[in-house]
């Protein structure tokens, strides 16, 4: 009995320093990341799966299970760069590293954080388990989250490209918190941001004409995967 009463304890004393290891220290890791030096190119902005690339038009994107038209604006709490384009949605599980990057070379030109009363969760256990675990795409775009929890806003101007990164917060979420300031010039993949426990990072760009090369239900990485190619100035896409 006593034998088996150490070899217990010993293995509650281990999982809980593992736990508080991946809590307070692996979870707070910042890896080196060798962004690619291409003209054209757009990098993902975090880490995580992505759950969806969704077209705009007239400033807004349909939602069936919502039964109704969302408007950019919602979603940013700005008015937008313009009517038309993408978004996209990339969804960070407590196993991806939680800085966020720049997607190109640009200058912040507005940044809005907007608070919320309470923070939904994202998502349910099975839901949890699948984008986690399993690492199975879900389509997140119509849950109520996205619309009411706390989110930082950082329009990005490039040039020829605008964009918005919509930085949203899940539940268990305790700080979002930003390394930058408006009128900063920022370089692609440089750090700007960190975002505590699981929560989502929309990219929207404010253009039609990207060349995706990425697909959903993707693993992607910040500052290093290309998720778009688009025609520079007086150049073609690369």
């Amino acid at each position: 009995m006593r034998y088996f009463l150490i070899a217990f304890f010993s293995v509650v004393f281990v999982c809980l320093i593992t736990l508080l290891y991946l809590r307070k220290v692996w979870f707070y890791r910042d890896p080196v990341r060798e962004c690619p030096r291409e003209d054209g190119v757009i990098v993902a902005p975090a880490d995580g799966q992505v759950i969806y690339i969704k077209p705009f038009r007239n400033g807004e994107i349909v939602s069936e299970k919502l039964g109704r038209p969302i408007k950019v604006e919602e979603i940013t709490r700005l008015p937008a760069y313009g009517d038309r384009g993408w978004i996209v949605g990339i969804y960070m599980s407590p196993l991806d590293v939680h800085f966020n990057y720049s997607p190109v070379a640009a200058r912040v030109e507005e940044m809005v954080h907007t608070q919320a009363r309470v923070n939904l969760p994202m998502v349910d256990l099975w839901e949890y388990i699948r984008l986690t675990y399993l690492r199975r795409a879900i389509d997140l775009f119509s849950h109520r989250y996205r619309l009411v929890n706390e989110r930082l806003t950082i329009f990005l101007d490039a040039g020829g490209l605008k964009l918005a990164m919509v930085e949203i917060a899940d539940r268990f979420v305790n700080k979002i918190r930003a390394f930058i300031k408006v009128g900063d010039c920022l370089q692609p993949g440089q750090k700007i941001s960190f975002i505590d426990r699981g929560s989502q990072v929309d990219l929207v760009i404010f253009r039609e004409d990207v060349q995706f090369t990425v697909r959903v239900g993707q693993q992607v990485y910040g500052a290093q995967t290309i998720i778009a190619r688009y025609q520079v100035a007086g150049g073609e896409a690369t």
